[in-house]
């Protein structure tokens, strides 16, 4: 019978690009100022919409990170992705010459994939009476699961590769499942997290008729509150966020900065309504009961 020791799972590296901050670093402070991201839309003329506001990101130059030519073949949540992930990679400190690459995975999320993509491509088509002429990118900068490919090809990473879609708990998905498949010795490292470009016309007019999406438009900074008895739903937001996750032996052995361990996770369902949490809560203390469980803690 074959017995399997897990691994200790470290925290080695981390990235982010948020609409508070286009690093760790900016985001963590402004974020322990208390200050918001959400403003008026500026990607679009908002006067036919109920919600004219979101959290956009700010001051961000692509081509800093990404070549433009590389860059239009990405929708923009890939281009948040490939930002966060290199953030994280060279936050990490690993030396990719010196270890194996085919231990090195990526599990990426996403809830919507390329949403500008897909509704920019449609227009096109209908405004040209049908006729197919796609752009030869249309699918590469549609699909969800691109983001992790794109990382892996421009790090050579040939571990594990995938995209984790689970609406607003996709990045948590990804976390757990990167965790498992460390502790489990199938990788050595693995970039976890996910990114959302969900600002178009389109996203905002679809959660809008799932009435999701607040509408305090005349005081957005204060719209956000998911537990005041005064909510009217969520505030939309893009960017990236990304983690490495990685074997604690391996991180030791090549001399990396620990920043945390990673000791449990779980996932869990209300199995109750579409866009609603149950009023008890059941789902989500199931899944803390279980994370606490799988880490043994009480």
């Amino acid at each position: 019978m074959r017995t399997v020791t897990l691994r200790r799972v470290v925290v080695t590296g981390m990235g982010a690009i948020t609409p508070i901050g286009l690093d760790v670093n900016s985001f963590w402070e402004n974020m322990k100022a208390g200050k918001s991201g959400a403003g008026p839309i500026t990607r679009f003329d908002t006067t036919a919409f109920k919600t004219k506001f979101a959290c956009e990101l700010k001051g961000l130059d692509i081509e800093t990170y990404i070549e433009k030519k590389e860059a239009r073949k990405m929708d923009m949540f890939t281009q948040y992705a490939m930002i966060a992930a290199t953030q994280a990679i060279e936050h990490c400190g690993v030396n990719l010459e010196t270890i194996d690459r085919s231990k090195f995975g990526v599990i990426w999320a996403s809830g919507n994939g390329g949403m500008q993509t897909f509704e920019d491509q449609i227009v096109e088509f209908a405004q040209m009476d049908f006729v197919p002429k796609f752009n030869p990118f249309f699918i590469p900068r549609l699909i969800s699961d691109i983001a992790a490919g794109q990382i892996a090809i421009k790090y050579g990473l040939m571990g594990i590769n995938y995209c984790t879609v689970s609406a607003c708990a996709s990045s948590n998905s990804a976390l757990v499942d990167a965790f498992n498949y460390i502790r489990l010795g199938k990788a050595n490292m693995i970039v976890a997290g996910g990114s959302e470009s969900p600002v178009t016309r389109a996203g905002i007019a679809g959660f809008n008729a799932l009435k999701a999406l607040s509408t305090r438009n005349d005081d957005p900074t204060h719209a956000s509150r998911p537990f005041d008895k005064d909510r009217d739903g969520f505030v939309m937001g893009e960017g990236a966020g990304a983690i490495i996750l990685e074997d604690y032996d391996h991180a030791i052995a090549r001399g990396a900065t620990i920043y945390g361990e990673m000791v449990g996770g779980a996932m869990s369902c209300d199995a109750y309504h579409l866009t609603a949490t149950h009023p008890d809560g059941l789902g989500a203390q199931l899944g803390m009961k279980e994370a606490l469980d799988d880490a043994g803690l009480s």
